[in-house]
């Protein structure tokens, strides 16, 4: 009865939710009503906008040494994620089998592990730094707390299942990414789909302004 539930039911409701809720999140700000901009245009929006997206990806010298440590870890954690998702083998078979129709050659079991420790490293050291610098902590939410550790219990729950190949661990490891699904386009996870638009968004203002930031 429960296998059947969060194999079936539960898991089509958690990916509904996911794509309704990710889906009006991105078109409230696509079509939120802003103001004409009056201003004489200085520069170009567009250039703005391109450089700003790709120059954001490494920090100004300015400010690199003060957010080394961040910058380091956040790197490491978002392509390990990005590897584990994508590139593990359960990953590729789930998605071929159940929404892609296709899938692509996996990554080895040591790139696994590989992918997973630097993940892991840099979930843990982005949390603590937010934890412990005074700034961070001030201007965290118990949203950001909540996205932190919901991300780790899902990630942590699938290397126990894929090391131990029990059906428990898989429908428990399954069963978090189900959660994490539902509360995804609600929490600060959005950024995955927001943060290039907001960089876009952020650089053509300063661009048409002519402003170099």
């Amino acid at each position: 009865m429960i296998e059947y539930l969060i194999d079936g039911p539960l898991w089509y409701f958690a990916l509904v939710v996911f794509c309704i809720g990710v889906l009006w999140q991105l078109a409230s700000i696509v079509f939120a009503r802003s103001k004409t901009d009056l201003s004489v245009a200085r520069g170009s929006a567009t250039g703005g906008a391109w450089r700003n997206v790709f120059s954001r990806f490494v920090p100004h010298h300015e400010i690199a040494p003060q957010i080394r440590i961040q910058v380091v870890a956040g790197y490491l954690f978002h392509l390990g994620l990005f590897a584990l998702l994508f590139f593990a083998a359960p990953h590729v078979l789930f998605l071929e089998e159940n929404l892609l129709g296709f899938g692509w050659t996996p990554m080895p079991h040591w790139a696994f592990i590989v992918s997973a420790q630097f993940a892991f490293l840099g979930l843990i050291m982005l949390w603590l730094r937010r934890v412990v610098n005074p700034v961070s902590r001030l201007i965290s939410t118990l949203d950001d707390h909540v996205a932190a550790i919901l991300t780790f219990v899902v990630m942590l729950t699938g290397c126990f299942a894929l090391l131990e190949g029990s059906t428990a661990l898989r429908l428990l490891h399954r069963f978090t990414v189900e959660i994490w699904l539902i509360y995804f386009p609600f929490s600060t996870l959005m950024h995955t789909f927001t943060f290039l638009p907001s960089r876009a968004f952020t650089g053509a203002w300063f661009g048409r302004r002519g402003i170099d930031a």
